[in-house]
């Protein structure tokens, strides 16, 4: 339980640490932009990221407990991991803050599963 504890605790730190900023520096698109609409999506982005920050410290407060968020949680990984990985093999993605960190969340996806199967019980006999 150590192991995913502390998996959890770290992804949800440092989630807090990077995505916080972000609600305050909002999207580097100019008013009448056609792109200008979209400011509500990034928002959307980064405050749904946000609140399973929130849940990543849950996690880690109770492993055991609260293990089938854990599974949940790999899929918020993968939700951003897997489109970065595609956009960026097709050439839609260049090398940036957003290709590094959905490679980073790939690498945490890959944390999470181990912190999931590192807490699975042994049936009773």
């Amino acid at each position: 339980m150590k192991l995913a504890r502390w998996i959890f605790l770290v992804a949800g730190v440092y989630g807090l640490a990077v995505l916080t900023p972000a609600m305050f520096a909002g999207p580097t698109v100019p008013d009448g932009d056609p792109l200008a609409p979209y400011a509500a999506y990034f928002y959307g982005f980064v405050g749904i990221a946000l609140v399973f920050q929130l849940v990543f410290l849950l996690i880690a407060s109770d492993p055991a407990r609260y293990r089938p968020l854990m599974a949940l949680s790999v899929l918020e990984k993968a939700s951003f991991f897997v489109p970065g990985l595609l956009l960026y093999s097709t050439g839609r993605l260049a090398e940036g803050p957003l290709f590094y960190g959905s490679m980073i969340d790939g690498v945490l996806l890959v944390l999470f599963v181990i912190a999931f199967v590192a807490t699975r019980q042994e049936p009773a006999k």
